[in-house]
């Protein structure tokens, strides 16, 4: 090679990319007990230092408790965030937020005024030598069917038009409380990991992937599979967690409360 003959370093170059970030299940706008206060705060304080220091930023579901888009309103409480959103964009990092159970009502906010990509699942080709197929992870296990049937009832366009109808304080309030009892109810639940590698690998054969990006169930991990890897990034409620994916290595990193 000449860069070799001539004595300059040669580097391949998916080592030349920026690092991509991925969170989920800050569940912004609610405290619940044990949960870290500040977390928004310190969201915002991390993506305002990632500002043309990251390739992609994606946000796996669950970003807050709740979120529902009015024609005329939005949730006021997170214009901070939305501003170091949409500063990330303007300094060229691409941001996705990929829909959870409690943000699956997600209008046109994120991507008209803030640039942000929003989807239901989500294959990102080619980015540090891998292909990544990235989803929520929620409806997953066999006894989830209740849910199932549940999340295709409220998603309904008829159920979206009667809560749209509903004064947005009211439904959030209405929203608030009946995740609030979801938590309640779900926290003997115990988690059976091998359902959601088993349906993470399938998703990565279908899409030709060797890295699964998941959320939900809030137990950060990496786990070898037959087609790759699969990575849970854990949770920004009661902990503080996300995966980073840099010089082709993807890795957990967990922060201090």
């Amino acid at each position: 090679m000449l860069g070799q003959f001539l004595g300059f370093p040669v580097f391949k170059l998916q080592y030349m990319c920026k690092p991509s970030y991925f969170f989920s299940d800050a569940h912004l706008g609610v405290n619940p007990p044990g949960a870290i206060e500040n977390r928004e705060e310190r969201l915002v304080a991390f993506l305002r230092d990632l500002k043309g220091n990251a390739e992609k930023i994606f946000f796996v579901g669950d970003l807050f408790e709740f979120w529902y888009e009015y024609r005329h309103y939005i949730a006021r409480g997170h214009f901070p965030l939305y501003r170091a959103l949409g500063d990330l964009v303007d300094a060229g990092t691409e941001v996705h937020y990929l829909m959870g159970n409690h943000d699956f009502a997600l209008g046109d906010f994120f991507p008209k005024e803030l640039g942000v990509q929003v989807h239901c699942f989500f294959v990102c080709k080619n980015i540090q030598g891998h292909h990544i197929y990235l989803m929520h992870g929620d409806g997953i296990p066999q006894k989830d069917w209740g849910y199932r049937a549940a999340r295709k009832l409220i998603d309904a366009k008829w159920a979206r038009f009667l809560f749209r109808k509903i004064h947005p304080d009211l439904g959030m309030d209405l929203a608030l409380f009946v995740g609030r009892n979801s938590r309640r109810a779900g926290a003997s639940r115990q988690i059976q990991i091998e359902e959601y590698l088993q349906a993470a690998t399938l998703k990565m054969q279908e899409n030709a992937c060797d890295i699964c990006v998941h959320g939900h169930h809030h137990i950060p991990g990496i786990w070898e599979v037959p087609a790759g890897k699969v990575v849970s990034t854990g949770q920004w409620l009661y902990s503080l967690h996300y995966a980073k994916l840099e010089n082709g290595k993807i890795e957990l990193v967990t922060l201090d409360r």
